[in-house]
């Protein structure tokens, strides 16, 4: 472990202070930014102090209680116990806004686990995993011995270990280490972050580590940047700003798989013909003539090289396609010659079996990403796809782990596996362009395509539904994932009854749903406004004209998510940190700095409290002037109002 980090150069004051036989305390002084740790053995607590306020507390396993041995290094200090085992603190960074120190063990296979438990009571936090029921703040989560990793179930696809606190503190967990949560059920009001040697995880190696940083700022905000900055990475281009200026209209929530040349076309000539030009066309599941063959069905579509061109002529100058990573064993030769050639993922016995959403149990196969010959052949089919058809790009969907083999055998080193599969997949096909959209992620700040929220249900309560919109935008943002793409507006209209069944939204849901969407980084159709009435193609209309007056702002905080790695849309505590208040709302939020967005989410409302934080702000229906902080009760909004305010000073220079 040592090896591994005490490279670092920067000194460190150690003092090992001793007030009783039975109260022994290891102190590290970060200088710079008057931040203070504390071990303290007896009580097994690690706290962090900053100018004599407690940001950060940490139950330590008890592990810390058998030390028999302080030794100080170069960069902090080593604390063993009488069985060997080596707990390291390490000094990272000493700044006078910011301190970052790792607390990193290597442990023996033989020993099950082991867990420090952050107290999350008595602080708001930000950040976590998506999920169906996303929290906001998310000390309310409730996790039990939760593998922490992308995953379909729960709708966890984004599960970056980084979790921020309203005191300005905050914890990653190092991607190497097996990391399973519980969250408010062991230990209420605490996050155990639990290392251990067990599925789905590799079981093989005889040590593994636990490993772990916390960072100090100023406040959450600049905690938050710091983050970004040393360990999160921020994104390294961002998509074109066509498919952030105007719609999207995907085949999928409208008419899940019964789509041929008729169906896209009748789709597109009811787009244009009420109104919507310039926009990017996406044609869904299911095109091909079995899963995995990555070729177009010939009965559904005989010439999509003309299908696609025309829908190009009728002003859809982007057009993109559905793909996955599967291949069903049905789907021949393709899954034989990927079997053949060794593309398949298998297991340690050598199987290639899966499952997901568009097969049985055990009646699939994933190609494996980790491979760098199988991920050239996925690229050169689709790249043949392109040349064939004309498609401009795609939309990838899955991604997550649990769509692969069990106890896979993967290339490179098994500490990271399985999330090798989902970082290998994602960064593949990241190079298809600025008009992609991926939906899982780990470790892929970096990449400069939309990350899609999972799907969402045509719902209004919280469980998946509309209010999760915000919650989950929120917490993409608040893990590094800036370019956000929301789901499709209504959600996917699946039938609680029904498989894949279709339960389109209501005309308020659609309308209220599309609202909430005007001030995220795109506007994504599948259900139609011409699906409805007249009004509702009216208030769609002034919606997306609303979105597309905005998207310069958008894109100038894409270019500012590159350059500084900023949130585009923050929650709206992200303009006065320490407002307590504002820390706690979780149905509205910011675009930039500059916007705050209030939708309503709530079925049959026709007003809402809205909270304003510390600023001038113009309402932007009506053009009254509020200084926050403060609340605008029961602020009345009909059906055809989406409430959002504009920083005076924006607002003037918009006028």
């Amino acid at each position: 472990m040592a090896e591994n980090y005490t490279a670092r150069t920067l000194t460190v004051l150690v003092v090992l202070m001793v007030a009783s036989a039975y109260a022994t305390s290891y102190k590290v002084h970060f200088h710079a930014s008057n931040t203070l740790v504390t071990i303290t053995p007896e009580s097994r607590s690690l706290t962090v102090e900053r100018d004599g306020k407690v940001v950060q507390n940490v139950l330590m396993d008890r592990d810390v209680q058998s030390v028999s041995e302080f030794e100080e290094t170069v960069s902090g200090f080593m604390l063993r116990n009488n069985r060997g085992e080596e707990i390291e603190i390490l000094k990272d960074v000493d700044q006078p806004h910011f301190s970052l120190f790792t607390i990193a063990r290597r442990v023996r296979h033989a020993r099950k686990k082991v867990a420090d438990c952050v107290k999350i009571r008595g602080a708001n936090w930000f950040g976590g995993p998506e999920q169906k029921n996303q929290y906001w703040p998310i000390q309310k989560l409730r996790l039990r011995d939760y593998s922490y990793l992308s995953k379909q179930i729960d709708s966890c696809s984004v599960a970056e270990r980084y979790w921020l606190n309203s005191h300005g503190s905050f914890v990653y967990v190092d991607e190497e280490t097996p990391l399973f949560v519980d969250q408010n059920h062991r230990k209420p009001g605490y996050m155990c972050l639990e290392a251990k040697k067990s599925l789905p995880y590799d079981t093989y190696d005889e040590t593994y580590s636990f490993v772990y940083q916390v960072g100090v700022g100023n406040d959450a905000r600049e905690a938050h940047i710091d983050a970004v900055n040393t360990i999160l990475g921020k994104p390294s281009g961002h998509p074109a700003e066509e498919m952030v200026k105007y719609p999207i209209w995907s085949t999928w929530a409208r008419f899940k798989r019964d789509i041929n040349e008729t169906v896209v076309l009748g789709h597109a000539d009811d787009i244009i013909a009420n109104g919507w030009t310039d926009s990017q066309f996406e044609i869904d599941d299911l095109w091909e003539t079995c899963y995995g063959s990555l070729t177009f069905n010939t009965t559904k579509f005989p010439n999509i090289k003309q299908t696609v061109a025309d829908i190009k002529a009728k002003g859809f100058p982007r057009v993109t396609l559905w793909i996955h990573p599967f291949i069903n064993k049905v789907c021949e030769p393709f899954y034989s010659e990927a079997k053949q050639k060794g593309y398949l993922i298998t297991d340690n016995n050598g199987s290639t079996d899966t499952w997901w959403w568009n097969s049985g149990l055990n009646e699939a196969a994933s190609v494996d990403f980790t491979n760098p010959e199988a991920a050239e052949w996925f690229s050169r089919r689709l790249r043949l796809i392109q040349e064939q058809s004309g498609i401009d790009s795609f939309k990838f969907d899955a991604g997550e782990t649990d769509w692969i083999p069990t106890d896979p055998v993967l290339n490179g080193p098994r500490s990271k596996h399985p999330t090798l599969f989902t970082i290998d997949y994602l960064r593949t096909v990241a190079k298809f362009g600025d008009l992609i959209e991926i939906r899982s992620a780990h470790r892929t700040q970096d990449l400069p395509v939309f990350v899609r929220m999972i799907d969402k249900d045509t719902e209004w309560h919280g469980n998946n539904g509309l209010p999760t919109l915000i919650t989950t935008l929120l917490q993409m943002n608040m893990v590094g994932y800036p370019l956000v793409l929301p789901d499709m507006i209504g959600g996917n209209g699946y039938d609680p009854g029904v498989a894949d069944g279709n339960n389109p939204p209501s005309k308020e849901m659609f309308i209220r749903w599309l609202q909430a969407n005007v001030f995220m980084p795109s506007i994504q159709f599948s259900y139609v406004p011409f699906g409805y009435d007249e009004e509702t193609v009216h208030i769609s209309k002034k919606m997306t004209d609303l979105h597309e007056k905005y998207t310069p702002l958008i894109m100038e905080r894409f270019r500012l998510a590159v350059s500084n790695g900023y949130p585009v849309n923050p929650p709206i505590w992200w303009v006065s940190p320490d407002d307590t208040v504002a820390q706690a709302v979780d149905d509205q939020f910011l675009l930039g700095d500059d916007v705050i967005a209030a939708p309503v989410i709530k079925e049959n409302a026709r007003s809402r409290d809205i909270y304003l934080p510390e600023g001038e702000w113009v309402d932007g229906n009506l053009d009254d002037l509020h200084v926050g902080p403060m609340w605008l009760r029961d602020y009345e909004v009909p059906l055809s109002m989406l409430p959002y305010f504009v920083r005076k000073a924006m607002y003037q220079s918009m006028q």
